[in-house]
């Protein structure tokens, strides 16, 4: 028995000084677990630094001051033919943030739920837009030679992969091919082995590259995983030779971000690209804006024109058996109708994060949110996410650049007619 006492007291002490060890791990692991709890998720959205590691991007430059014209938000919107009071839908769609630009003017700003102008906010999928700007500088630079080439031209590290040999361009617009299970409800899920990798502090790197199984020959089907981006992030640091954190303060440094930004990052401090981008919404709102404006920005040309037209275009393929309302480009989200509704295309994250820009009418939109029900069915039969889509397009018809763009846009609002 004393013999037991004593071995069992080793065990004790060992598991004691394993949990002090891995403490900060235990926590963060814990974090992510209920890092969509319905009392947390709110707060959560607004400090992942305390759920994920950090690495502020230490951007410089004179703050922009957006100019202001403000007006109110019009009491309702048609949503599929639906009058809906637009204060209701905010609620429901459990909205923290939402800013609109107007030909470069701010004319509505408000946060809701606690939240205030100055959170940064986690960015989740709307990362994926900014790394494909990035991406474009870098095409420029010529550091990428070509999106034919395949990803393993760049990083070897992915031979023997599921992305062994496949180009850049079917990563760009998320018809890799690879087998990965995105169910945020799915604990067993790809994506949230994902985010236990991150937790524990492991490295992204190694679990792209322990992916072995292809669903599609590549190019063609469009299968929307976000572990693509990350892959496109490895191509990127391998080619331009620097992180993802300094590349980002060379591409958006001269933002005029209204507080220093950060990435969420995986263990060996590497960006979480994919979705790990913390800023204001404000500055959503500029990112927005430099891309509405063709990639220029304060006189400069931060992304070059002819990718900006190229990636918001609908370029993934997409089999007729599975078709949807809403294409995509290279990390950009882009509706079959946009041509005929302002050219309009967005940037989207997971629970109700968005970046909605409409061309003709001259209009920026950022939201963020904690919606929880982001992928249920809405009010009109459609999915949120098309009902979100007319809600923005509401709004572009709203704020548009004067009453002629008022009616004509009124007139065109509906995809249902």
């Amino acid at each position: 028995m004393k013999k037991f006492l004593i071995f069992l007291g080793v065990i004790v002490l060992a598991l004691a000084i394993f949990a002090g060890l891995n403490w900060s791990n235990i926590q963060r692991l814990q974090k992510v677990n209920s890092l969509f709890d319905a009392d947390k998720i709110v707060h959560n959205f607004s400090n992942m630094d305390e759920a994920l590691f950090a690495h502020p991007l230490a951007v410089t430059g004179e703050a922009h001051i957006w100019p202001e014209s403000t007006q109110p938000l019009p009491d309702t919107v048609s949503i599929f033919d639906q009058e809906r009071h637009l204060a209701d839908m905010l609620v429901e769609l459990d909205t923290t943030a939402l800013v609109v630009i107007s030909d470069g003017q701010l004319v509505f700003e408000d946060y809701y739920l606690g939240t205030d102008k100055d959170d940064l906010r986690i960015s989740w999928s709307m990362a994926k837009s900014f790394l494909s700007a990035m991406f474009g500088r870098a095409v420029a630079e010529g550091s990428i030679t070509s999106l034919e080439d395949p990803v393993t031209q760049y990083v070897p590290e992915l031979v023997g992969s599921a992305y062994d040999g496949v180009p850049i361009r079917h990563v760009l617009n998320m018809s890799s091919g690879v087998k990965f299970n995105e169910d945020y409800f799915d604990p067993k899920s790809d994506i949230n082995k994902m985010g236990r990798v991150l937790g524990l502090g492991g490295s992204m790197d190694e679990f792209a590259a322990s992916l072995k199984d292809i669903q599609y020959p590549s190019g063609t089907a469009r299968q929307y995983v976000s572990i693509d981006t990350h892959v496109l992030g490895m191509v990127l640091r391998s080619a331009t030779g620097k992180s993802a954190h300094d590349y980002f303060i060379e591409t958006y440094g001269n933002m005029g971000f209204g507080r220093v930004p950060y990435y969420s990052t995986d263990g060996h401090d590497v960006a979480f690209v994919l979705g790990g981008l913390n800023l204001r919404t404000r500055d959503f709102a500029k990112f927005g804006q430099m891309i509405l404006q063709d990639g220029m920005w304060r006189g400069e040309q931060v992304i070059p024109a002819n990718w900006i037209a190229e990636s918001t275009r609908d370029s993934a393929p997409q089999p007729d058996l599975d078709a949807r309302d809403v294409g995509y480009g290279y990390q950009w989200w882009v509706p079959y109708d946009s041509e005929d509704k302002g050219r309009d295309f967005f940037a989207v994250g997971v629970y109700g994060q968005y970046i909605y820009i409409n061309r003709d009418a001259g209009i920026v939109i950022a939201k963020n949110a904690a919606d929880r029900e982001f992928r249920d069915t809405g009010q009109s039969g459609q999915s949120l996410f098309l009902e979100r889509l007319d809600l923005f397009r509401a709004l572009a018809a709203h704020y548009a650049r004067d009453e002629e763009d008022v009616a004509e846009m009124t007139e065109d609002s509906s995809r249902s007619e």
